[in-house]
């Protein structure tokens, strides 16, 4: 199903029927340029590529927390890395966590292009073509799907708002990092690099 979306018009949505896991695969091969990501009622999401400001960004959270996960184990993944959910969402966070039990007790057919499970936690960076409030829905999805903690970072308000089951989301405004608890206790995020990634 070829589309062709000016970038200007990005991010778009696009209604579609629910599509197996090889039909995904193969619309997502037929945009090469573009993040796609699928609601849990067939609603396709293309992306544009992240401008280099947010890639920079992205990349100061994604060593930091590679780095705690190289000493403590489990897998690290960044938006390039699908997941679907049990919700039937096919999503990409910007960057991951997934403990070595999650990966363990996922069944081998599950170990495909599109991994069947939800990390344990999460990080949504938001960009320059961010909606807010799509980016809270998201991470409100997350949660509903099993993550155990997710942090919503917007570099324009310099805040995190904090997601976990069961609670309200909390903001932290204007802070230089952010100490994980739960699933990433030990894990310090220093946020003056992703505040300015060009330091």
């Amino acid at each position: 199903m070829p589309v062709v979306i000016d970038e200007k018009y990005l991010p778009a949505r696009l209604t579609s029927g629910p599509m197996t896991d090889a039909q995904f695969e193969a619309f997502c091969a037929e945009h090469p340029d573009c993040m796609v990501e699928m609601s849990a009622e067939g609603e396709v999401i293309l992306m544009p590529p992240a401008y280099w400001f947010t890639a920079a960004r992205s990349g100061a959270i994604l060593v930091q927390l590679g780095n705690w996960a190289y000493q403590v184990g489990g897998v690290v993944v960044d938006a390039s890395g699908g997941f679907r959910l049990p919700n039937g969402a096919r999503r990409s966070p910007d960057a991951a966590w997934i403990s070595r039990d999650r990966i363990d007790g996922m069944a081998v057919t599950g170990r495909g292009r599109t991994w069947l499970l939800c990390p344990n936690f999460v990080v949504e960076l938001k960009s320059e073509t961010d909606r807010l409030a799509t980016a809270r829905r998201k991470m409100k999805e997350w949660i509903a799907n099993r993550v155990q903690l997710g942090w919503l970072v917007d570099p324009d308000r310099r805040a995190v708002e904090i997601f976990r089951p069961g609670a309200e989301p909390k903001a932290l405004v204007d802070i230089a990092s952010i100490v994980g608890e739960g699933p990433v206790e030990g894990f310090v995020l220093d946020l003056t690099r992703v505040w300015n990634p060009v330091v």
